[in-house]
């Protein structure tokens, strides 16, 4: 495996941190490539690197534990949760399952579906400016809803920056800081946090975005300064195992609440379903995988767990491409 995984990461140029255990032992660790090309320092085990929408689970993992300290449910409003909040365009029948399950219908800053470069955002809005989650809100809360609550599946950043804000309002507590706190501490994950991009801590890797005639260019211009509810925290990849293990051991959330954090609530292809903040991988009906990603320019993460195989993985890589490919090979290596 590790002389596989050596051979692709060369093939692929691939530039990141890959982590993998089996029954809790060490299978696979390897790092490649730079940190910071410029002053040539090399990725490391303990590299930070940002995760994009791969965060999107430590958001819901929140929302989950104010449910759970009774101040709010899944059932429960956005429009009341967030009545100083100027989202009158919104239905006011958009609950927090909703936002959770990407089903809220509300329009997002960011459409797949009708914008391809994640940077043309920052030709009105500088990207400098995106500091705290409200400053997102101008990007989107005066369109139209896309559908009615519930209708389908449709992948949303902008309901997970109304999340965000709903956990700072009954947590009294800035977004980043919370799950610094009640996420990433109880799960031993001290390297990891949202950093701004102009203030990494030291050993964090600087994002790179390649182009087809070998050049590159840093990724600073190119994403918000701060990561948020939506995504953008910087994680390790051996920290990222140890995430999933909290999870698994009732760290974060109660057995009840944690079965339903990672219930398929939401049908979205083939054999893909969507849980609460979480993507969920079925094999012959069966759950093969609960899995997290994130792609942002400069940015390219997947990182899951196995359960019928006691297998967690972590990729980590600061170019916009190659955690899939390093991922697929593990898959085919270990998981029959």
């Amino acid at each position: 495996m590790e002389s596989t995984l050596t051979q692709i990461a060369i093939d692929n140029r691939f530039n990141g941190v890959v982590s993998a255990t089996c029954n809790e032992q060490e299978i696979v660790k390897g790092a490649f490539g730079y940190a910071n090309r410029a002053d040539n320092v090399l990725n490391t085990p303990d590299t930070r690197f940002g995760i994009a929408s791969g965060c999107k689970l430590f958001t819901a993992i929140a929302t989950c534990q104010l449910v759970e300290q009774g101040k709010m449910s899944f059932d429960s409003k956005i429009a009341e949760c967030l009545a100083e909040v100027a989202i009158t365009h919104f239905s006011s029948e958009i609950t927090i399952h909703h936002l959770l399950t990407h089903t809220s219908g509300i329009p997002d800053y960011f459409d797949e579906d009708i914008m391809e470069d994640f940077e043309e955002l920052w030709i009105t809005q500088p990207m400098y400016g995106l500091r705290r989650l409200e400053h997102f809100l101008p990007l989107f809360q005066n369109s139209k809803m896309k559908f009615s609550p519930g209708e389908r599946f449709h992948y949303n950043n902008a309901g997970y920056i109304l999340l965000g804000l709903i956990i700072e309002k009954f947590s009294g507590m800035e977004f980043s800081d919370y799950v610094e706190k009640y996420v990433f501490q109880p799960c031993k994950m001290e390297r990891s946090g949202y950093f701004s991009l102009d203030q990494l801590p030291s050993n964090t890797a600087q994002g790179y975005i390649e182009h087809d005639d070998g050049s590159w260019r840093s990724n600073i211009y190119s994403i918000p300064v701060k990561g948020g509810s939506d995504g953008g925290a910087f994680v390790t990849a051996p920290e990222m195992l140890l995430f999933w293990e909290g999870l698994f051991a009732y760290k974060l959330l109660s057995p009840e609440l944690t079965a339903l954090l990672l219930t398929p609530h939401i049908y979205v292809k083939k054999e893909e379903y969507y849980g609460y903040g979480v993507w969920i991988s079925k094999r012959e009906q069966k759950i093969l995988k609960f899995h997290v990603m994130g792609y942002d320019p400069g940015v390219s993460f997947h990182s899951a767990i196995y359960p019928d195989y006691d297998v967690k993985l972590a990729v980590t890589c600061n170019t916009g491409r190659g955690a899939y490919k390093i991922m697929n090979a593990i898959e085919e290596g270990l998981i029959n």
